[in-house]
């Protein structure tokens, strides 16, 4: 069946399968090696252009440049070479990546402008399947810090642990700091400060289409009531506050998926979801390792890491709280915020925000 329903990567709108084949283990990270994938198409291309990517003719023959962020060449060099070696001898080009350590863009140069087009799809094939396996360092969210907020959640955390906190599983570690309570949007893996800049201007890109949904003002928002993730209340990994807009609408969804979908276009995030799961995580059993975690459905292969989990019983806490109310807030922000930072405030540093109004 996996060869019937191969894998499908999209890239730039295009969509690629990837051929399903035994791929090389290695010790080494560092030499780790890609297996083999294969872009449909990608070989098939004639002399004339397959799609809007550049190639300049030269003297001899044709070029193309292709932005890659340097922990990513190792997969396009493969151990000891092989990967690129046989990229260049399957499409007649050469390839020429940055020496380690270095930024820059890899050149690809041959006779042929099919082979130079084939080469370049192959390698964008390459660095999106591991950029997937990449964690991510970066995330889109909403600020739900304000003063009111983690004040309520403060006595949430003080009665919970008093009334339950023998319970199985529940402690103090549990809890989300009250400076970091967010709303995340979705995950981005950034690689380099080029990388960083784009998902930078991307989010300024998105404020006009905000200012017409929004008219300008900033949206009044609740964040009430408690719900759990997975199907056992007893066996709980992460509670969750909700958040919904005070005047019943779907704008917060919209604005929600709304980045999401420019986010996901750009190649920069990873999917977790058909929409935003609208969300503000208040208890979390990965907190108990490390406070600062932000967490995400899946690790960064797409696969469950069941021993990042140790669940507790939330039956109880469900039962006395799950119409808890931790306040109301204008939210008029958007932040790219650095995974594992705190800035002055106790919030997630940023790398760039919105305003709405």
């Amino acid at each position: 069946m996996e060869v019937l329903r191969p894998t499908l990567i999209t890239i730039g709108g295009r969509i690629y399968r990837k051929n399903v084949v035994q791929e090389q283990c290695y010790q080494n990270e560092e030499e780790e090696e890609e297996g083999s994938f294969y872009a449909a198409g990608a070989g098939e291309c004639t002399d004339e252009p397959c799609d809007d990517v550049l190639v300049e003719q030269t003297e001899k023959g044709f070029r193309c440049t292709l932005p890659v962020a340097s922990p990513l060449f190792k997969y396009i060099i493969g151990k000891k070479g092989e990967t690129r070696r046989k990229l260049e001898s399957e499409t007649r080009t050469s390839i020429s990546i940055p020496k380690p350590g270095m930024e820059g863009d890899i050149v690809i140069t041959g006779q042929q402008h099919s082979g130079v087009i084939s080469a370049r799809t192959r390698i964008e094939v390459l660095v999106e399947t591991f950029r997937k396996k990449q964690p991510f360092t970066h995330f889109l969210s909403f600020p739900l810090n304000q003063p009111e907020i983690q004040e309520r959640f403060l006595q949430f955390k003080e009665d919970v642990l008093e009334k339950f906190s023998k319970d199985w599983g529940v402690d103090g570690s549990l809890f989300q700091t009250p400076a970091k309570l967010h709303l995340t949007i979705g995950t981005l893996v950034l690689l380099s400060e080029q990388e960083v800049q784009r998902a930078c201007e991307i989010l300024q890109s998105c404020k006009e289409d905000f200012n017409k949904l929004l008219g300008g003002k900033a949206l009044k928002v609740e964040v009430a009531g408690i719900e759990y993730m997975n199907d056992d209340p007893g066996m709980v990994d992460i509670l969750y506050a909700k958040v919904q807009t005070k005047d019943g609408s779907e704008r917060l969804q919209l604005l929600a998926d709304r980045l999401m979908e420019r986010f996901l276009n750009s190649g920069l995030m990873l999917k977790e979801w058909e929409r935003v799961k609208l969300h503000a995580t208040v208890m979390n059993t990965l907190f108990r390792r490390d406070p600062s975690a932000e967490e995400r459905s899946s690790t960064a292969s797409g696969k469950p890491g069941p021993r990042e989990r140790e669940s507790f019983n939330a039956r109880n806490i469900l039962k006395n709280f799950e119409n808890f109310v931790f306040g109301e807030l204008d939210l008029n922000t958007v932040h790219i915020s650095q995974r594992y930072s705190t800035d002055n405030s106790g919030y997630y540093a940023s790398s760039g925000h919105i305003n709405f109004t």
